[in-house]
């Protein structure tokens, strides 16, 4: 199990903006990798409500778990591992792990794993790698009947990290387009 804070900003690219940055980076198919992203919640969305995201992520050779819940600057990820097994089967049952820190943390908002239902999935095909402002996502998303372009910039600090996203965003000459997360976007394009 892993907790840590997540502190990001984000922005929606245009196809355009989004192969400029490939360009720039010098980023070929082999820096990417593909992930599914399961979500959960319950039935009336009581995760929601709470501003909370629960997802199983399926990567090439292993899983996670993850629940998000808001943290005053950011959000704590509460994360265990699977194996890809593990990951395999918990998606095909539509189920998350019954055990573990994930689960005891749902516990804190009156959730159990078996009130939870499967509710949307997005894929991503993204390339994440150091740069000196932080650690950048660049993501091609696929959800529903939608398809988009994302990037992110995960920060230590909430008020240097913004000076330094928006900095990146004159840098490609990009025009700031808010990001939902991808939960809520999965969630809309389902309805």
């Amino acid at each position: 199990m892993s907790e840590q804070t997540e502190i990001e900003f984000k922005t929606l690219l245009t196809k355009n903006d989004y192969n400029r940055i490939l360009e720039y980076y010098q980023l070929t198919s082999e820096n990417f990798h593909t992930q599914k992203n399961c979500y959960f919640d319950t039935p009336d969305y009581k995760l929601a409500a709470n501003n909370c995201g629960l997802r199983i992520r399926e990567l090439a050779t292993y899983g996670e778990l993850t629940l998000k819940t808001p943290e005053k600057v950011g959000r704590l990820e509460t994360t265990d591992q699977l194996s890809s097994e593990q990951t395999k089967k918990l998606i095909s049952q539509q189920q998350i792990l019954t055990t573990g820190n994930v689960v005891s943390k749902l516990y804190d908002f009156n959730v159990q794993a078996q009130d939870l239902v499967l509710f949307a999935e997005l894929t991503t095909k993204r390339a994440e790698f150091p740069i000196e402002e932080g650690l950048l996502a660049l993501d091609e998303n696929w959800y529903e009947k939608e398809h988009d372009y994302e990037l992110e910039l995960e920060v230590e600090n909430s008020e240097q990290g913004k000076q330094n996203f928006q900095e990146l965003l004159a840098k490609f000459d990009i025009s700031y387009e808010p990001a939902q997360n991808k939960i809520v976007r999965a969630t809309q394009a389902k309805k």
